[in-house]
């Protein structure tokens, strides 16, 4: 009976003469892989080693309610690092982005409160979290500034002002809008599935479209990517703008999880969204770095937190311990580097 090839493999009899030297080949192949994605595959071995200590020592961490809760909180922070993670593959930098998005969430209540129904206020906060993206990309762009300066005098600018016309007084929201109207655990399960399916787009689109490699070639090159046809400028003030729309839309998902809006809420939030992208392996001279990578530095910096609380830490170690793994995470981006030029 005579044995047959398949496209899978073969199937019975004798190995087909070139399968010793696919072998090779494929293991040489996973390691290339294993190299590509080092960053990323640490940082993940970390964070599961996290949670094993937590499910020895603390296993109410993972009591389903606060873990939902806690999650549901940390997916604006989730889709603001993916904007931040898109800025700086193009070799960019966004520091605005906290107050970009406290002014969004005051958009919102006093959209809200002025009776605006919930579909309009949604595309309104996104479009003021667009337009105030592109007069940070006229600036980079158009002017050629520095993004640190533009974005640093952008921050301040909006922060101060917000902070003049609140003078720190909260928003209240109707009723209906916390948790678009639904039940708490309905609305928190909304608001995961918003970031991980907005997660999910933005990474196959960074990859597979046209428009995700322009990104990766102006970050990695921008006169090489002028050459060859594209116009970094315009790209590099597309993705302001989109960081902008990102801002808003997750003030939006911050917002209806109180029945109060805090116009100082977003501080710190740049610092923590840039950090997620720098450990999840986002490279800071640009033109490399994985969203997959930025959600699992997301998961990581947000449960060190709540970790420490568990274990009867004082709180006071959170920020030293991120700012370790952010220096760590850049150590090793210089080391990688090094070796790629070598």
């Amino acid at each position: 009976m005579l044995r047959r090839f398949s496209r899978t493999g073969f199937q019975g009899g004798r190995a087909p003469p070139h399968s010793k030297t696919q072998a090779p080949n494929l293991l040489l192949r996973d390691f290339d892989l294993m190299q590509k994605y080092s960053r990323e595959i640490s940082v993940a071995i970390v964070l599961a080693l996290l949670l094993l200590v937590m499910a020895i020592a603390a296993p109410a961490f993972y009591e389903p309610q606060p873990l939902l809760s806690r999650l549901a909180r940390e997916a604006p922070t989730l889709i603001v690092a993916c904007g931040v993670a898109l800025v700086m593959v193009a070799r960019e930098i966004d520091i605005s982005i906290g107050s970009i998005f406290a002014l969004c969430g005051v958009c919102a209540g006093l959209l809200a409160g002025s009776g605006w129904p919930l579909i309009a206020v949604c595309g309104v906060v996104v479009l003021i979290g667009a337009v105030l993206g592109a007069m940070n990309g006229a600036l980079v762009a158009g002017l050629r500034l520095p993004s640190i300066v533009v974005t640093l005098a952008t921050m301040v600018i909006l922060r101060e002002g917000l902070r003049w016309k609140q003078q720190g007084a909260f928003i209240n929201l109707p009723d209906a809008w916390q948790w678009f109207g639904l039940s708490q655990r309905g609305g928190q399960w909304t608001l995961i599935a918003c970031a991980l399916i907005l997660l999910a787009v933005l990474a196959w689109v960074s990859r597979n479209l046209a428009a995700g490699r322009f990104l990766y070639a102006v970050g990695s090159n921008a006169e090489a990517a002028r050459l060859a046809g594209l116009r970094p400028r315009w790209i590099t003030l597309a993705v302001f703008v989109f960081m902008g729309a990102l801002a808003g839309l997750a003030a939006l998902l911050n917002v209806v999880q109180s029945p109060q809006v805090d116009p100082k809420s977003g501080t710190g939030l740049e610092l923590k969204a840039i950090a997620a992208a720098v450990v999840g392996g986002v490279a800071v001279s640009g033109g490399r770095g994985n969203l997959w990578g930025v959600f699992v530095g997301v998961l990581l910096l947000a449960c060190i937190n709540p970790a420490l609380t568990y274990l009867h830490v004082e709180a006071y170690w959170e920020k030293a311990i991120q700012g370790a793994i952010i220096l760590l995470a850049v150590i090793f981006d210089g080391l990688r580097n090094r070796r790629s030029t070598n």
